[in-house]
């Protein structure tokens, strides 16, 4: 016997048949016969069914005497353990990996079902948050997702249906974040409840408010990803109006704000613009308005200006003209709503002897009053006014640098703005706007003198209309005199504005005989078939026609209470009125001579000279062609009232009437 360890005995496969085993291949001729192997056929022929495996085991009895069935996978075990474990059933699963069975393609549905399902689906959730919202508070969650991966149609359906039960479920005020601790702290059950509702409601609607910016963002040629986009702009207009008091209005506002940028007038651009005019009509408070000309400002600075002028038109559609200067309430009335409501006594109110206990129990009611005013979101008037001064402030800081950057298609629109908002600037600008406002009519002066216009500039020509431009700037000037203590101290101030009488004296023969005087810049305007080019429109500022324009100016001129004319300028006037009021249309007409009868009704002895020509001091000959007033030397021979025989004969009655009344004035002046 040997000596060491001896070696152990291991258990090896059953001998093979020589008969099975193929002759060995050398290396080198391994390679040479690659060309015989048929490796893709031998695949092909194989069976894709996964073999299922059976068990031919007879049952067993277990200790309990109950019979058991052998499982597969024990079956699979003894054979493995077994020595005399045959291949034969693994030939077909020689180490490949039967691929998987296709799952069974499940059937379409048709999109009008698909529709179907989804309204009845959004009419449950509907009903549930419409019950209880605070129980069933998931729901908001559930509607979105009706929409995720949905065909387009039930997309949109999703979206509306968002917004109709937002607009039901938000509450009438807004709801701050809630932080972890404030979730997690200890509270009543009816306090965790409401606070579970307000945190869901307000994360799915910022999920909503994001997922609407998002779709609005989207630019694609196809026309269903293009009525998506509209149907999303939609829902945040909506949003925008109902609930403007609410959680991220900001996003809100700057989701329309990229929509106005734009320099097309698409659909989706008019319902922005509809949308943000009603939005600063239907606001009481003052900060959301705010708010949306912050970010308006923002971000037509941010784009140098180049946006459309009906997005500069919608400042003039704020709340600040009528609530900084409530001209239609008295002072004592102001200051008694004003006393009332926050509490305090007018100094009018009597005094009462009150005793200590009525003085406590007026002292419980007033904290209660006050109380129910803030749950009530009175409108305190003092922090509106002061964000509304805020908003002024902002509104003519983009007037001003328009003006200063000389931006031409928005000259006009802020020319509007400042003569509307003129009585608000104050006094310490009214020099430096006064010199911007001369510029613009010693430009419009210049193109008027030029006779032939170069290539290069008709295109700016056809863009602004510079005659309005320079009515628009007049009264302006006129206007920041007007109102207020500024006109008594003009003269402290040394403003100047003989330079614009002048200009709007010598543009009124232009102006008699100028066919577009009574249409307004949305007019519709047809192309001249004569011209070498297709023109757009002129007039595309804000909505006043130019004789309403001029009327407003003469009535700053001429009816002035603190500033009354001087006899020339008022008598210069009225003749050059008198001769373009022959060649104006009917209602133009009407205008101008309604004009004249007021002014005839107050300067009746300044301008009475023009019917007696006894009266007339004035030396030389008339020159009714002058561009000057001194210079047309108005009380001269040969400047009387001519006109008026040629009016007693107009084919209008109202214009007959008119002038005939202005006579009836001027002859029961003279009979004092």
């Amino acid at each position: 016997m040997p000596h060491g360890r001896p070696a152990k005995r291991r258990r090896v496969t059953p001998p093979v048949d020589d008969s099975a085993v193929s002759e060995t291949v050398k290396a080198e001729d391994l390679f040479s016969r690659a060309a015989d192997w048929d490796l893709e056929d031998q695949y092909e022929q194989r069976s894709r069914r996964k073999k299922v495996k059976e068990t031919t085991r007879l049952p067993t009895k277990s200790a309990e005497g109950v019979l058991q069935n052998a499982s597969i996978d024990e079956a699979d075990d003894a054979a493995s353990d077994s020595f005399l474990a045959s291949d034969s059933d693994n030939e077909g699963d020689s180490g490949l990996v039967t691929p998987p069975a296709e799952p069974e393609a499940q059937p379409k549905i048709p999109l009008k079902q698909q529709v179907l399902q989804t309204k009845e689906e959004i009419a449950r959730l509907a009903g549930l948050l419409n019950e209880d919202p605070e129980e069933h508070a998931g729901a908001f969650k559930k509607l979105a997702q009706l929409g995720n991966g949905a065909p387009l149609p039930v997309q949109k359906l999703v979206l509306a249906a968002q917004v109709a039960v937002y607009k039901d479920a938000i509450p009438g005020y807004r709801i701050r974040a809630y932080k972890d601790e404030d979730m997690s702290s200890k509270v009543s059950k009816d306090v965790r409840k409401t606070r579970q509702f307000e945190h869901g409601l307000v994360t799915n609607y910022h999920t909503y408010v994001k997922h609407l910016a998002t779709l609005a963002r989207t630019k694609s040629d196809d026309s269903e990803t293009a009525s998506l986009r509209s149907v999303a702009i939609s829902c945040a207009c909506s949003l925008l109006l109902a609930v403007p008091h609410f959680n991220f209005r900001t996003e809100l506002l700057n989701l329309l704000a990229r929509e106005l940028l734009k320099r097309e007038p698409t659909p989706d651009f008019i319902k922005c613009i509809d949308t943000v005019q009603n939005f600063f009509k239907a606001d009481d408070d003052g900060a959301p308005s705010l708010e949306a000309v912050g970010v308006l400002s923002k971000l037509m600075r941010a784009k140098d200006f180049s946006v459309r002028e009906e997005v500069l038109d919608l400042f003039l559609h704020l709340r600040v003209l009528t609530e900084l200067s409530p001209a239609h309430v008295s002072g004592n009335a102001t200051n008694t709503r004003l006393s009332k409501l926050h509490g305090k006594r007018s100094k009018k109110e009597k005094w009462e002897h009150r005793s200590k206990k009525e003085r406590k129990v007026a002292r419980e009611n007033k904290v209660v009053e006050k109380e129910m005013r803030e749950a009530d979101a009175s409108v305190n008037f003092e922090e509106r006014e002061k964000m509304q001064s805020e908003a002024l402030k902002l509104v003519f800081a983009t007037y001003f640098r328009i003006l200063k950057e000389r931006i031409p298609h928005l000259m006009g629109a802020v020319l509007e703005g400042l003569a509307k908002y003129a009585h608000l600037i104050n006094q310490d600008m009214f020099g430096d706007i006064l010199e911007a406002l001369k510029d613009i009519v010693k430009r419009a002066e210049n193109l008027d003198d030029v006779d032939e216009i170069g290539d290069d500039e008709q295109p700016t020509t056809n863009q602004r209309n510079f005659t309005r431009e320079s009515l628009l700037a007049t009264q302006t000037a006129f206007t920041l005199l007007s109102q207020q203590d500024v006109s008594k101290s003009a003269s402290a101030l040394q403003l100047d504005l003989s330079f614009f009488s002048t200009h709007i004296y010598r543009t009124l023969y232009a102006l008699g005989l100028d066919s577009d005087i009574e249409l307004g810049p949305k007019a519709l305007h047809l192309a001249d078939p004569h011209s070498r080019g297709q023109q757009e429109h002129r007039n595309r500022v804000n909505v006043s026609t130019p004789v309403l324009l001029l009327t407003r100016v003469l009535t700053s001129i001429l009816l002035t209470p603190s500033q009354p004319p001087p006899t020339i300028t008022a008598t210069a006037f009225y003749k050059r009125l008198l001769s373009i009021s022959i060649a104006l249309p009917e209602k133009s007409a009407l205008a101008v001579l309604g004009l004249m009868g007021k002014v005839a009704d107050k300067h009746s002895r300044k301008i009475e000279a023009l019917w007696y020509s006894d009266e007339r001091n004035g030396d030389g000959v008339f020159h009714g062609e002058s561009d000057t007033i001194e210079g047309t030397n108005v009380l001269a021979v040969g400047s009387g009232v001519w006109e008026r025989e040629l009016l007693k004969k107009h084919y209008c009655p109202q214009v007959r009437e008119q002038s005939a009344a202005i006579d009836k004035i001027i002859t029961k002046s003279s009979q004092r």
